[in-house]
């Protein structure tokens, strides 16, 4: 439980890789612009939004320096296009706090997302329009006073964004967006939303992934290891082994995913014939 020396500097190359980016398609036609917006910045805005995970645990600069680790979300921030860091901590805290708790786990889809989304097409739809529900979500289920962190959040996105449309034009700022609605939809990566807390095994909360995409998603498929041990930063969870996917922090309800490749093929077979429904507030296949 301590930080991690190269966090900062991998989210450093990460908002450099996409401010580079940015100068890049200035030229481009609009198709090529969104390709490259699914291909490489949806990747690359989709794992700085799990760095801004990691962030949110005080990983970068350790728990006494809390103040330094939510100015380096904001900085992470600025690739996202639209203001994240500030409001993802402060609902992340209750995810842990409340796993699967109805009406305070507001990464549980909702009563209406589960009646509504209950067909082939609608389904697909939901996984299009994930950015949206995971934005918005919170806001309907279990809405909080704004902060003055989420408000310098935004103003300095809307700065960041402002300044790249005056040095760039337009091009830029939709690439970037482009970058996180699609990175964070439909999208390979986002096989993880999923992955984590849907109930593939009745009983089952909270699933892990040991396969190489973690490589580019700071760990994030240890997930069973990150909710026993919060405070370890990611590229530390590896280390946890055996222990987490037994439950070692004694809460039970754990599982094991060989890779996220079977959440996609879960995730075709769901536009075909899973539900999603209210069960204590988990939603389940």
């Amino acid at each position: 439980m301590r930080p991690d020396p190269h966090l900062k500097w991998t989210v450093l190359g990460l908002v450099l890789a996409q401010l580079l980016a940015c100068w890049l398609v200035r030229g481009l036609a609009w198709r090529w612009l969104l390709f490259w917006a699914y291909a490489f910045g949806g990747c690359v805005n989709h794992s700085l939004t799990l760095a801004i995970h990691d962030i949110s645990h005080n990983t970068a600069f350790g728990t006494g320096r809390a103040a330094h680790n939510r100015w380096f979300a904001v900085f992470a921030n600025l690739p996202i296009g639209v203001p994240y860091a500030a409001s993802f901590k402060k609902y992340h805290i209750d995810h842990h706090r409340y796993l699967g708790g109805d009406g305070l786990d507001v990464d549980v889809p909702t009563h209406f997302e589960g009646w509504f989304f209950c067909t082939p097409a609608r389904k697909l739809l939901w996984l299009v329009l994930q950015p949206f529900f995971y934005t918005l979500r919170p806001l309907w289920v279990h809405p909080r006073a704004v902060t003055r962190m989420e408000v310098f959040n935004t103003l300095v996105q809307l700065a960041a964004d402002a300044t790249i449309f005056a040095l760039g034009g337009l091009k830029p700022v939709v690439y970037l967006l482009a970058s996180s609605l699609l990175g964070l939809g439909l999208h390979p990566i986002s096989g993880h939303f999923v992955a984590e807390h849907y109930m593939f095994v009745k009983g089952y909360e909270t699933y892990s992934y040991y396969g190489p995409l973690n490589w580019i998603t700071f760990n994030v498929g240890y997930h069973v290891e990150h909710h026993d041990f919060p405070s370890i930063p990611s590229c530390s969870l590896p280390l946890v082994g055996g222990h987490g996917r037994q439950g070692c922090g004694g809460r039970g309800l754990r599982g094991r995913l060989r890779r996220w490749g079977g959440v996609g093929r879960a995730l075709g077979h769901a536009l075909a014939s899973f539900s999603f429904r209210a069960d204590r507030g988990m939603a389940a296949f």
